[in-house]
């Protein structure tokens, strides 16, 4: 081939230097299994059996309000073809891994304690969290979430986290898998920087692996979106953090107030809450940092069936509002939740399934046509995300995945 350029050696040095730069940045999505949820449990309440408690009082008021496809159907606007089988593997999640990540709650689902206070739940959470893992009964992803560094609770809460690991380390000689530490209210890429900071003295005095202490931030305030010169100050999070960065989730009510909304506006599908979650999305792609949306306040004050459906309602439409965005995790205050949270999520990922399947299947045997849709590769890729969310959170038997797709 002819060229009319003698050499572009250097252009592609230079090319290679920038994809090499994007690459450290945006190093791709994170591997492995998200959770649907995080539960959230005041410390002061936590105990061993925490996690199978919620599931149990949940699988109750399935049972109770929803004793067949066509009340399970209608409690969560579900067509009636899948209704039943949703409801199977509804029922036998609650049974077997109702909670997929526990976090016990140090900060405003605690409130503000006197020291002498707040070190005796600390104690209580470490045995119980030991108890339960030798049990095998703590949930796969786990944690605690400490107070903030942006109200003058940074003492307590590197307190706390080093008087809960180190109790935990006495205990058990070790540090469960699976565990995840919230830091709150982040303002600005400085608080994250300390926050590292402290992890990597707190692992040296323990005796800790390097990198171990890795943590999830939340996105509560105006400031955590744009900082003081106009800037997505999110785009600094994941480097402040030096890789210790796992997730980010969106604390709603904190958010809301901070823009002023009326308390009847301060809701999860508030369309303020949309624009911060959109720049989450942009902010984070590919950067290995996953996104959890925010939590219902709703609840049902008593059993009976009004009350009960009316909070699953609710519930079941945010959720809905989550997932069709591509917020894929949420929080969760209350067993009330579980029910809607994997009703909608296994509805989610089991409406088109078969067509989803068929459309992988025909692009990795070369025949995407016969699919009816011509997909490209970024496509399939979101599709194959799909099934294997499917499959982690038992909506999906791994059986029913194509070939090619099953680990």
């Amino acid at each position: 081939m002819n060229l009319s350029v003698s050499s572009f050696d250097d252009l592609s040095a230079r090319v290679a230097a920038l994809r090499a730069r994007h690459a450290e940045r945006r190093p791709g999505p994170a591997e492995g299994r998200q959770p649907v949820h995080t539960v959230y449990v005041p410390a002061d309440r936590f105990s061993r059996t925490a996690p199978a408690d919620f599931g149990a009082e949940a699988l109750r008021l399935l049972n109770t309000h929803t004793p067949g496809a066509g009340s399970f159907g209608a409690a969560f606007g579900m067509d009636p073809e899948i209704a039943g089988l949703v409801r199977e593997r509804v029922a036998a999640k609650l049974a077997g891994e109702p909670v997929e990540d526990v976090r016990i709650d140090f900060e405003d689902g605690y409130g503000v304690r006197g020291d002498a206070e707040e070190d005796a739940h600390v104690e209580q959470v470490a045995e119980a969290v030991a108890a339960a893992y030798q049990v095998k009964s703590l949930p796969h992803y786990w944690g605690v979430r400490v107070k903030s560094f942006a109200d003058g609770g940074h003492d307590r809460a590197m307190r706390t986290l080093d008087g809960f690991l180190t109790t935990l380390r006495d205990r058990l000689g070790r540090l469960p898998g699976g565990f995840t530490i919230t830091f709150p209210k982040v303002q600005n890429s400085g608080q994250v920087e300390l926050f590292t900071e402290y992890l990597e003295r707190l692992e040296t005095a323990l005796g800790l692996p390097a990198g171990i202490l890795r943590f999830e931030i939340q996105i509560e305030t105006p400031d955590a979106l744009l900082d003081e010169e106009g800037r997505v100050a999110l785009l600094r999070y994941p480097g402040a953090a030096a890789g210790r960065l796992t997730a980010a989730h969106f604390g709603v009510f904190d958010y809301t107030a901070a823009l002023g909304l009326p308390p009847e506006e301060q809701r999860l599908d508030h369309p303020a809450c949309d624009f911060a979650r959109d720049l989450m999305q942009v902010a984070f792609a590919g950067t290995g940092v996953r996104l959890s949306d925010g939590s219902t306040n709703v609840i049902p004050r008593n059993d009976g069936p009004d009350e009960v459906n009316a909070a699953w309602s609710v519930h079941a439409e945010h959720v809905r509002h989550s997932l069709r965005r591509g917020f894929y995790q949420g929080w969760d205050l209350h067993p009330a939740h579980l029910p809607s949270r994997y009703a909608v999520v296994y509805a989610f990922h089991l409406t088109g399934v078969d067509d989803v399947i068929g459309r992988v299947r025909a692009w990795h045997d070369q025949a995407a046509g016969r699919a009816g849709v011509l997909d490209e590769p970024a496509t399939i890729t979101a599709l194959v995300g799909r099934l294997r969310r499917a499959v982690d959170c038992g909506a999906l038997d791994e059986s029913a995945l194509p070939a090619s797709e099953v680990s």
